[in-house]
């Protein structure tokens, strides 16, 4: 069941990108299937989010990729959209994971949740919950344990 009566589209609605701020960002596969428990296409998705082309002017500061979703710790560029970047990063993934294991589909779902950080504590606190998803998750013990992840702090 719907929690918004309106939808995704309410979610967005008031939703502004500030040039040069930092968001935190969420997404998951559609209908929260595995998808990444696969290493190839793991492998594959995680390419995407350190492309430079499909970020422009803005920079990925850290990032985890878990079976089911995604984390993205986002510094916005000058007159970049959130929204944009968000899609080239989801669309590109989605056709490359797709071309690899030779299929077609919606991998992504098509909603996604971002909270802009205001202060650098929250950029720390944001960081370290972010690297952390795969040991919260059961999936490493340490992080290094963990191959789909990076931060620029490394």
């Amino acid at each position: 069941m719907n929690k918004h009566p309106l939808g995704h589209s309410a979610l967005r609605k008031g939703r502004v990108s500030v040039d040069h701020m930092v968001y935190l960002v969420t997404t998951t596969t559609l209908h929260r299937q595995p998808r990444f428990q696969h290493f190839p296409s793991a492998c594959t998705a995680a390419r995407c989010f350190e492309d430079q082309i499909l970020l422009g002017d803005s920079r990925m500061l850290a990032w985890v990729l878990m079976p089911d979703h995604v984390h993205w710790l986002i510094h916005l560029g000058e007159g970049q959209q959130l929204a944009s970047i968000i899609n080239r990063l989801k669309s590109s993934s989605a056709r490359k994971v797709n071309q690899q294991l030779n299929s077609g589909g919606t991998l992504w779902a098509s909603a996604y949740h971002d909270r802009a950080l205001r202060r650098d504590d929250d950029l720390r606190s944001a960081a370290r919950y972010l690297v952390a998803n795969p040991l919260r998750a059961g999936l490493a013990r340490r992080i290094g344990e963990y191959p789909f992840w990076n931060a620029v702090w490394l």
